[in-house]
């Protein structure tokens, strides 16, 4: 398998001051908070470990306290214990990040738990949920998807061992494979087949994470015998199997054959990735955040104006759409799947978590007077609550990659690599113009605020090397980009869209990049006169609980919006307001919203 770009280590990369931090930072508690014996009762049950000794709590019943945990983690709840595969995963990563010795411990801890779990099962099933709804599923009678619930542990014990160097957790999952090994092998292919359309998650992508770390006959062949060919073959025949079908049974057995394709080079496995972003994106579209799916399900294509409601967007598909790119990004180095991270990073991961208390929405609704609903620290445990937990330890992920001739800068994120480039220590750290203040950037002369961000980046070699600096120009750019290096501007070649490429000797050296941009509108493609206003990558939301028409004298609807309470202290706020209007409407970025009503779309009407 050949790659453009290459993925760092997470510790290579430390996130600075910023939103971001921020939100990684309020992550990382709420996964302390947590109590590791309500992470492992489920475990700890089907072991025997543990006794049921409360009374059945009735749905929203206060009073029971947090020693347990409730919604889909309730002990009578079918998909019960998936949570802690998330919580596995994002621990492993945050400790890879910073090195914080608590949650590794905390991890560990647990890990040898859940070895503790596996062994008085009979030394192979560490399951949340009993072998039966296995059986169940195989013998055609109703579960609720019991191979996903047992994928989220896999892949919890897999990011441990990658993540956090824990042997105990690939053994462990090593040992689980066993069982499945012997389980699957008694069905055939069709069966096997009848079997994996019952959801099974990222099922695929575990054994194609274990096969690339074994290197075990027995391991490739459950990627073999996981493969879907009810999904892949029209896939690759160029079918639309999306249409109307659950989108986050797929994105995960696509990611799957990612993962297949990196560990065994086969190039179907690749074109099944590409045949479906085609499908689900190219040839799909999108919301105006970037995201998709109303009522989890993948809407028609360019056909949105009748699903706005509020279910739209769930939180799932955008973490694992993203991840999705990320792989392709990784392949092609097309800026393009750079360009669709952003977008969903500040529409999707950051507008559904909820910026004081960290909790989830599980969708992002879109109707007109829509309100977000969020999840609780111990009650709730929706699918979309573990990957949010994953999703807020990724800011460091997709910044830099390695590329063939240097460094790619996919993601503006203020923050500190360390790196090499043919053997040579490199210090690259990315901050922002703090002359004036605030997240957005820009100059100290500004009188009002400007559209514009002003990334700062120093480059910092240890010895003089020689290679390639890549910046990408996003898709919203909305004037020349201009670039400084050691004060000195280059000429850029780029477009929208494209990475521009500094080739030089590095040293000590700083460059300044600015980006313009402007407020935007984006309309539905089958309802072009129903817009949603945009400021650079930020979808705007507008305050009010209707639908509201907005008119407008202008060719350009987005001239109705104007700078809105725009200064605190040393800080640019990002507010506005319409103009022209009968009735005031104010504007803040979507991804600031908690619990106010808010309007995206709204229909626009020439005078």
């Amino acid at each position: 398998m050949t790659a453009r770009f290459r993925a760092l280590a997470p510790g290579q990369v430390q996130l600075l001051p910023s939103l971001f931090q921020q939100r990684f930072e309020l992550n990382r508690q709420y996964l302390m908070s947590l109590k590791s014996e309500a992470l492992l009762q489920n475990f700890h049950l089907e072991a025997r470990l543990r006794q049921v000794s409360f009374r059945v709590r009735l749905h929203g019943e206060p009073g029971c306290g947090d020693d347990w945990h409730w919604g889909w983690e309730s002990p009578t709840c079918q998909v019960r214990g998936h949570f802690l595969g998330h919580w596995l995963s994002a621990a492993g990563r945050t400790y890879a990040s910073t090195g914080d010795a608590a949650i590794k411990a905390k991890a560990d801890a647990i890990i040898a738990e859940l070895g503790r779990c596996q062994e008085r099962n009979g030394g192979e099933w560490v399951g949340s949920i009993p072998e039966s709804y296995l059986h169940w599923t195989a013998k055609g009678q109703p579960t609720w998807a019991p191979q996903y619930v047992l994928h989220k542990t896999l892949m919890g014990l897999y990011d441990m061992y990658a993540y956090a160097g824990n042997e105990q957790a690939l053994d462990i999952m090593t040992k689980f494979a066993r069982w499945f090994y012997r389980w699957t092998g008694q069905f055939t292919r069709e069966q096997m087949d009848n079997l994996l359309d019952v959801e099974t998650g990222g099922m695929l992508e575990a054994w194609a994470n274990l096969y690339g770390v074994t290197g075990d006959p027995h391991h490739l062949e459950l990627v073999r015998r996981y493969d879907r060919p009810r999904l892949f073959e029209p896939l690759l025949a160029g079918k639309d199997v999306l249409t109307n079908m659950h989108a986050n049974t797929t994105i995960p057995e696509v990611q799957g054959a990612a993962r297949a394709y990196e560990v065994t080079g086969e190039e179907r496995c690749r074109e099944i990735v590409e045949a479906y972003w085609r499908c689900a994106v190219t040839e799909r579209g999108a919301f105006c955040t970037g995201g998709q799916t109303c009522g989890e399900i993948w809407t028609p294509p360019f056909t949105m104006a009748a699903r706005l409601g509020d279910k739209n967007q769930e939180h799932c598909t955008v973490y694992n759409m993203m991840r999705l790119a990320d792989y392709l990004l990784r392949w092609t180095g097309d800026p393009a799947y750079a360009d669709y991270i952003e977008r969903n990073l500040y529409n999707g991961v950051l507008a559904q978590q909820n910026p004081r208390t960290g909790m989830i929405s599980y969708f992002l609704p879109l109707e007109p007077g829509a309100q977000k609903l969020w999840g609780s620290p111990t009650n709730d445990f929706w699918c979309c609550h573990g990957s949010l937990v994953q999703a807020h330890t990724l800011h460091n992920a997709y910044t830099y990659y390695a590329a063939e001739d240097g460094l790619a800068i996919c993601q503006y994120v203020p923050s500190e690599l360390t790196w090499e480039y043919e053997g040579t220590p490199i210090t690259v750290r990315q901050t922002f113009d703090r002359e004036a203040g605030g997240r957005w950037f820009c100059d100290g002369g500004a009188a009002n605020r400007p559209l514009r961000w002003i990334i700062d980046i120093s480059v910092q070699c240890a010895a003089p090397v020689e290679c390639a600096l890549k910046l990408r120009l996003p898709w919203w750019l909305a004037g020349k980009a201009t670039i400084a290096v050691n004060g000195v501007e280059q000429p850029v070649e780029g477009t929208p869209g494209t990475f521009v490429a500094l080739r030089r000797t590095w040293q000590q050296d700083t460059v300044r990049l600015e980006l313009p941009m402007a407020v935007t509108t984006c309309p539905l493609p089958d309802a072009p006169d129903v817009m949603a206003f945009m400021e650079g990558p930020v979808v705007l939301a507008g305050l009010c609980d209707e639908e509201r028409t907005l008119y407008t004298d202008a060719d350009d609807p987005a001239a109705l919006l104007v700078a809105d309470n725009e200064r605190e202290w040393g800080n640019w706020l990002r507010g506005y307001r319409v103009t022209g209007q009968e009735r005031g409407l104010r504007f803040k970025p979507l991804y600031e919203i908690v619990d106010e009503r808010y309007t995206v779309y709204f229909p626009i009407r020439r005078r």
